[in-house]
């Protein structure tokens, strides 16, 4: 079969078309589906490059969200790509991504760009067939960890203020949105007026450049100095300290990222005296992802999508994202 993979970590020039890799045989438990599209996030350039801790072989197959079909059958599914094992004390409780073994699609285990995969039953969510396969591609993985961020972490609460940095990326759109459907009022920022335009269309309420204004200034003045309710930071480094002090007394900031960088400073004395909350991430657990599958059956929460690549052109497909220009998700086309 065919699949876009890696066979050792650094830049665009790694990635490699295999056609001559063995379709992969489900076991008890497990379902194969036939990938129809796949689509890319900033994990898979993390995994490019290489991670710590984290252990590739050769040929390392790419990408971590999906669509397709169920081998043998005609039901269209979406692939949840965090896989638990079901039996640890967290996923007893319900929880399972805090799974001691929790591995994800294309980072812990081999990835989704690719003719075939093999998933347990319990990760695939069956789908309309007349879901548009390159927004059903896109949903899972930023809509779940948006989902998990908003509406079981922080809480977030309709009339609430919310403060999304970095739009543009899958999780912050996918943010966007779930907070819109909340009934929130969104406030995003970025360095592009363009993506900024383009998040007002989308519903956001209130835009700051952050690159020719300092946002929790601006914040502070545009509130009458009471702040954000929720800040939502997958950034991490580059924006940590504006996300702080656009929060509000009692505010909660959200995160599930660091694309600038991990490491962070926070004043224990503003933590305290504003008695914020400061809330860790990570994908969704076996509820969430049925909740978010069913948003999609009912047509809702569809991601914008920024651009759709053939398999054949998957360095051209990471040179988008690598770009950092993309608004919406970037979309593989394996077998449509």
């Amino acid at each position: 079969m065919r699949a876009l993979t890696i066979s050792a970590h650094g830049g665009l020039e790694c990635l490699e078309l295999r056609e001559d890799l063995p379709i992969p045989a489900p076991g008890p438990g497990e379902v194969r589906v036939r990938v129809l599209a796949a689509s890319l996030n900033h994990l898979d350039l993390f995994v490019l490059k290489g991670l710590p801790g984290v252990n590739i072989t050769p040929a390392w197959i790419m990408g971590a969200d999906a669509v397709g079909i169920i081998d043998g059958t005609d039901d269209l599914v979406v692939v949840n790509p965090g896989i638990s094992d079901g039996t640890c004390e967290y996923c007893r409780r319900g929880e399972q991504s805090l799974c001691v073994q929790f591995r994800l699609l294309g980072e812990h285990t081999p990835g989704t760009i690719a003719d075939y995969i093999v998933v347990p039953e319990r990760n695939v969510a069956r789908i309309p067939r007349d879901t548009p396969i390159p927004e059903a591609a896109a949903f899972t993985l930023s809509t779940l960890t948006a989902w998990r961020m908003l509406v079981t972490r922080a809480q977030l609460r309709p009339e609430e203020n919310v403060l999304i940095q970095g739009i543009g990326g899958g999780v912050a759109l996918a943010a966007l949105q779930i907070a819109k459907h909340i009934g929130s009022r969104v406030w995003v920022t970025s360095s592009s007026d363009e993506k900024l335009a383009r998040a007002r269309h989308l519903g956001a309420d209130e835009t700051i450049n952050y690159r020719t204004t300092d946002v929790a200034r601006e914040i502070r003045s545009r509130t009458a100095k009471r702040g954000m309710d929720v800040v939502v930071d997958s950034v991490g480094e580059a924006t940590w300290a504006s996300s702080l002090g656009a929060l509000g007394k009692f505010g909660r900031l959200v995160t599930c990222g660091a694309t600038s960088g991990p490491t962070i400073t926070t004043d224990a004395r503003r933590l305290f005296w504003n008695q914020w909350t400061i809330l860790g991430s990570t994908m969704g657990n076996d509820a969430e992802f049925a909740a978010v599958a069913n948003e999609l059956r009912e047509g809702r929460l569809l991601p914008p999508i920024d651009s759709v690549f053939d398999i054949r052109e998957g360095r051209e497909a990471f040179a988008r994202l690598e770009s950092g220009a993309q608004f919406g998700k970037i979309v593989v086309r394996v077998s449509l």
